[in-house]
């Protein structure tokens, strides 16, 4: 049972695909941009910036420690508790991430927004509000092929799969890759 497990999740690994506002490319392309604009997010002093609900705001946050920890980089979390119900209360759960981002991302930044149906009104309002401040998005979703949060970034990694556990795994996979390959100064070939 877990052997058969580990080789859906292969296959799932093996699908996923990357996107931009135009349309698809390979996987590997999409890697090395990614790895591109980390890079120059730390060379030109902007912040990475991370949103996501349940295990995603744990990926989020685990992956802004490692990216500031390991990778030097100016990185923010907005899944603060005291943040999130301060937002809530006051604006209203759709709008927890987009107020944040309203307030704290530069033209520059990059918000990392990750969310596993890709449908998430919070999610989808803080990138409207990304972008409204001059930042690109990286989006990390799956379920639906299409779902909207993979059509609203500029780089967008989905993961072909309706199982939360197998999507939000990839999900880490790509936070720690990334990382792991700027450090090394690596590219995917």
């Amino acid at each position: 049972m877990f052997q058969e497990y580990l080789l859906q999740f292969q296959r799932v690994l093996s699908q996923m695909e990357c996107s931009d506002t135009t349309g698809s490319f390979p996987f590997e392309q999409g890697v090395n941009t990614a790895i591109e604009v980390i890079a120059a997010v730390k060379r030109d002093g902007h912040k990475l910036l991370w949103v996501g609900n349940g295990g995603s705001a744990a990926i989020a946050s685990h992956s802004a420690a490692d990216y500031f920890r390991t990778g030097d980089i100016k990185t923010q979390c907005f899944s603060d508790a005291s943040l999130l119900t301060c937002m809530g209360n006051d604006f209203g759960y759709p709008e927890i991430f987009a107020r944040p981002v309203s307030i704290y991302a530069e033209a520059g930044d990059v918000l990392v927004a990750i969310s596993s149906s890709g449908q998430s009104v919070n999610i989808l309002n803080a990138v409207d509000s990304a972008i409204a401040k001059g930042c690109k998005v990286l989006s990390l979703s799956g379920f639906k092929a299409d779902n909207p949060l993979r059509k609203k970034g500029n780089l967008n990694f989905y993961v072909p799969s309706a199982e939360y556990g197998y999507v939000e795994l990839a999900h880490g996979i790509l936070c720690h890759s990334f990382l792991d390959l700027f450090m090394k100064g690596s590219r995917c070939n």
